[in-house]
């Protein structure tokens, strides 16, 4: 099984990377740049250039995947946008187009490449995890101006992902959470339900709690 996972760099981007390690298979990963420090090399990890505000780096990305891993089985998309916490009047112009065209723009042209990928193969796996719901700052806390738009738009791009699945030949899950700090439960879930795979599974959202642990 080959594996791509992409997203922010984030304690459960980390933990997905973890028990993909610990469930076999070949595993690449693709993190949005954040300028800050290169990706940890992981022993047995692929770690491949992203650029999301390019359609022509999302393409590149998905033949580069499938090049290193002779073929790409499943991907997993991982939405935690950075939070962009201040006043409307002091977002800079140029830091408002980076921060959409890597958190927003770029999910768009990841995944056209990806369902595109899986549908000319007639199989594969596509799955998005993203929180529960936007989180909103209390009265008189610097609001996140972007982060909040940015969860929201990979959750509208997930929605209609999932109703269209019915008519995919490949898998659609979407997952999500509102256990903050269940990183590697919550990981070992998504693994766990992906195992089963199937039709029951596809086109749906999977929302885990800590009670779910002690289902089945």
């Amino acid at each position: 099984m080959s594996l791509l996972i992409a997203g922010n760099e984030s304690p459960l981007f980390n933990a997905l990377a973890v028990e993909a390690a610990r469930q076999g298979g070949k595993l690449a990963a693709a993190l949005i740049p954040s300028g800050e420090h290169s990706p940890e090399n992981a022993a047995g990890r692929i770690n491949l250039e992203w650029n999301p505000a390019s359609p022509i780096s999302a393409r590149t990305l998905i033949l580069e995947a499938g090049n290193k891993m002779n073929g790409l089985d499943r991907a997993i998309l991982v939405c935690s946008p950075p939070a962009c916490r201040g006043l409307p009047e002091a977002l800079a112009p140029a830091a408002l187009d980076r921060y959409t065209d890597n958190n927003i723009k770029g999910w768009f042209f990841l995944v056209k490449e990806l369902c595109a990928y899986f549908r000319s193969r007639a199989s594969g796996s596509l799955s998005l995890v993203a929180p529960a719901a936007p989180e909103f700052a209390e009265a008189g806390a610097a609001p996140d101006l972007l982060g909040n738009a940015a969860v929201s738009s990979f959750r509208a791009l997930a929605q209609g992902l999932l109703v269209a699945s019915v008519h995919s030949p490949y898998e659609v899950t979407g997952f999500t959470t509102s256990d903050a700090g269940e990183n590697e439960a919550f990981a070992a879930h998504i693994f766990k339900i992906l195992r089963e795979e199937g039709k029951r599974n596809t086109g749906k959202w999977h929302k885990f709690a800590k009670f779910s642990l002690f289902r089945n």
